[in-house]
């Protein structure tokens, strides 16, 4: 049975309005008679009450928003006297709920309503669901006291048997808003009264286990700390102690990253994320990584010369002295530095240092054979310019990282050799020599040469973003000189953004004068002799490098004088030799050998290569610079081998087709070059490049290759001082080369005067030394018959096709 409620015979009462205060049936509340509607309403009742007839009786009503409940509360007045404070005071009971109905008219100011009583009415026997919904309740309630400390009201709670009034018990409870104990007065029915005060004491009992887990993590974190801190100041109490006892001073600020930063000359932007690290860095505990990581980016900031320049030395007579001091020539180097400091003084002059957010930097590439002094070039020049030099090695390096640096994540994060290198050179606009730069490699980690488009673009690195810094740098100041050996293995992106500086070689005179300005003088001190202790005459160290070496620069001539100083050494040391000693031409070859480059020139005619016809001497370019290369051709006799063109010699493709195009010109223009061809068709033609272990490619020996066909089939000799270079076409035009400065320097190295060169390359003679120019005879040809009338000796008899 369900339960049911039912209204009694009207009742005229005086309201009594509670404000925002909800009382329930069963509930004994003091009430302040110093409130108004209060006492008008106890007063009334008090009027309205007869003698004998009981207490004064008021109505309780809740008025929210000044909005009387539809529901109230049947009062009686127990006691009027005084509150615990002193002030007026009325005790009221509340027995049941009275549903208002019309206003009507009594004594008193006080409002005056009709209204029914709600009778309630619970099934006997009570339902199962009922009996397990109390015991869930007193549970609850239980449960709850119990948090509370107040175990008296359990136990006045447990004695509760009714079911409406154990719901009207929740009106006690503090937690429940106004509306909820208004919701618990409208319900009239006692079991959902009871499920709603159920449903009421559950979720604030939820809300309550979750804020005391709170708490309970809150005050765990707030024990830790305090312990931390408490040992903290204990620690530090402890290193005091024992810096007294030690007689230490105490720690100066520098410990302290925030006085650091703010008194650091930083820029405005690197000022504020060195801040926001500092931030991270006072939030974090020694024992979190982190705090490692920001301390190790904090340090290497602050030792960065962010703002630190120095002054460039513009007497620019004075920067020319020192380049010529300590190197002999490279003009087109020492031009283009001369060129950038006069640029730099006059934009200096006129305020214009930084223009568009840039400086006046440089990027120039050096480019040349091993031994010509592109890396010491990089000392001379910022010991010329009055600059900090930095050398980058980059020979190897295959890590992209190794340019711009590691993320911060990473353990072990360093910055990129860009940003050590201005850090180790102390100021912003040092000289940074980014040495072998061709030798940069690339695999999975990424690719370091893309990585340094950025760096010497100078649109661009005025910006540059370090991966470990995280803010701008400025490299627009920097001087960026790069070395390479060869041209090709630079990327083309990379080469396009640096001005290119051809470093070709050095003559046999500027060899003499490096050899007695600067190479003697440190190796006699490396082999602990006394400068005027051994003299080698300007004819020894011509000889020295003419014959004993050949190369492009001075390195195998240093090596060469080491060891003639270390044999006088040794001798000296033994007796055989006496102090000071002059070393002429005819000692070397007791001291060190036999030379072991002999020119052609010089050695006997017989014995030379093109004492024979069918070999002519070309002229290449390789890694180590000039080369004299030398061109074999042989016909096969018609019963011993097939017609056909066999090469040899470790040829590329592009050499393979220029001798394809060499014979294909002869056998067309045979006749008209009075050459017997007739038997080219019936005969192997052999050509073969000596030095095969090395590999040759290049259109450059086309003349060269058709000199020696043409000399095999005429039977002369070409000429032993004549070499050549050019690519031929199939209508004979001999057409323009690379690397003729290089060239004509290996020509002159071998021997060679005359040499025979494309009409289109006449412009790169501006690039030869003149002194140079003047021991060579230099012929630009147009077609290759010029070439043969130049490079063919006369025939004395008309010969036929050599066997």
């Amino acid at each position: 049975m369900a339960s049911e409620s039912k209204a009694s015979v009207p009742l005229t009462l005086p309201v009594l309005p509670l404000d925002d205060e909800v009382v329930l049936p069963g509930m004994v509340v003091p009430l302040d008679l110093s409130d108004n509607d209060v006492r008008a309403a106890v007063e009334a009742a008090q009027a309205a009450a007869r003698p004998g007839g009981g207490k004064p009786r008021v109505l309780l009503v809740p008025r929210v928003d000044g909005t009387y409940a539809a529901t109230g509360v049947l009062g009686t007045v127990e006691q009027v006297g005084r509150l615990s404070d002193g002030d007026p005071g009325a005790l009221i009971r509340a027995l049941g709920r009275v549903r208002i109905g019309a206003g009507t008219t009594g004594p008193g100011a006080a409002l005056w309503v009709e209204g029914g009583t709600v009778e309630e009415t619970l099934p006997d026997p009570l339902p199962g669901q009922v009996t397990d919904l109390v015991k869930e309740y007193k549970a609850l309630a239980t449960s709850w006291l119990k948090k509370r400390g107040a175990w008296q009201v359990v136990d006045r709670v447990q004695q509760i048997d009714g079911v409406g009034a154990l719901a009207d018990n929740s009106g006690y409870s503090p937690f429940l808003t106004v509306e909820q104990k208004v919701a618990l007065l409208e319900t009239a029915d006692p079991v959902a009264r009871l499920k709603l005060a159920t449903a009421q004491l559950r979720e604030h009992l939820a809300e309550q286990d979750v804020a005391e887990t709170i708490a309970k993590d809150v005050q765990e974190g707030v024990d830790k700390q305090q312990r931390e801190f408490l040992l903290r100041r204990q620690l530090e109490a402890v290193r005091k102690e024992l810096r007294d006892l030690n007689g230490e001073a105490e720690g100066d600020e520098s410990d302290d990253y925030r006085a650091r930063v703010e008194a650091a000359d930083l820029p405005e932007k690197v000022r504020e994320a060195a801040l926001k690290e500092v931030e991270k860095l006072e939030r974090s505990s020694d024992q979190s990584p982190e705090g490692s990581w920001i301390r190790t980016w904090l340090d290497t900031v602050l030792e960065l010369p962010w703002n630190e320049r120095t002054e460039d030395r513009f007497d620019i007579r004075g920067a020319r002295a020192v380049l010529d001091a300590e190197h002999a020539g490279l003009d087109d180097v020492k031009e283009r530095i001369t060129e950038y400091l006069a640029v730099r003084k006059r934009r200096s002059e006129r305020g214009l240092g930084v223009v568009g957010g840039r400086r006046g930097g440089a990027v120039l590439a050096l480019v040349g054979p091993p031994g010509v002094g592109k890396t010491s070039l990089g000392e001379s020049v910022a010991h010329a310019m009055g600059r900090e030099f930095v050398r980058v090695a980059l020979g190897g390096v295959r890590d992209e990282a190794e340019i711009r640096g590691h993320r911060r994540t990473y353990v072990g994060a360093l910055p990129g050799r860009i940003v050590r290198a201005i850090k180790e050179a102390g100021s912003m606009n040092p000289v940074v020599l980014l040495d072998e730069i061709d030798k940069v490699g690339s695999d999975f980690r990424g690719d370091p040469a893309a990585a340094l488009l950025e760096v010497l673009d100078p649109a661009q690195n005025h910006t540059f973003r370090d991966h470990y810094l995280e803010v701008e740098l400025d490299l627009s100041d920097v001087v960026f000189l790069a070395t390479a050996n060869v041209l090709e293995a630079i990327p083309e992106a990379l080469l396009d953004r640096m001005e290119l500086v051809r470093l070709d070689g050095y003559t046999e005179d500027e060899k003499v004068v490096i050899a007695r300005d600067h190479l003697l003088p440190r190796q006699l001190e490396r082999a602990g002799l006394e400068p005027g202790e051994v003299v080698l005459e300007d004819a020894s160290l011509r000889k020295l490098a003419g014959e004993y070496t050949r190369e492009a620069g001075v390195r195998t001539l240093e090596r060469a004088v080491s060891r003639l100083l270390r044999k006088v050494a040794a001798q000296a040391e033994l007796g055989d030799r006496k102090l000071p000693f002059t070393v002429t031409p005819d000692d070397l070859r007791d001291l060190i050998g036999r030379p072991h480059h002999v020119p052609e020139s010089a050695q006997d005619p017989a014995e030379r290569r093109t004492a024979v016809p069918g070999v002519a001497t070309g002229l290449a370019v390789t890694g180590a610079g000039g080369d004299v290369l030398f061109v074999e051709a042989s016909l096969a006799d018609p019963e011993t081998g097939a017609a056909g063109l066999t090469l040899t010699g470790q040829l590329g493709d592009v050499m393979k087709e220029s001798a394809q195009i060499a014979l294909s010109f002869l056998r067309s223009h045979g006749a008209e070059l009075e050459l017997p061809v007739t038997g080219l068709k019936d005969r192997g033609v052999h050509i073969h490049f000596p030095a095969g272990a090395v590999p040759k490619d290049g259109p450059s020996a086309g003349v060269t290759m058709t000199t020696a066909l043409a000399s095999l089939l005429s039977g002369r000799q070409v000429r032993t001082d004549v070499a050549m270079t050019g690519e031929v076409s199939l209508t004979g035009r001999v057409l323009p080369i690379g690397g003729v400065k290089q060239k004509l320097l290996a020509a002159h190295r071998a021997g060679i005067t005359t040499v025979v060169i494309p009409k289109r390359n006449e412009a790169d003679l501006d690039d030869v030394p003149a002194e140079i120019l003047e021991k060579l005879e230099v012929h630009p040809v147009t077609d290759v018959r010029q070439v043969l009338e130049i490079a063919l000796t006369p025939a004395a008899v008309p010969v036929g096709v050599a066997a």
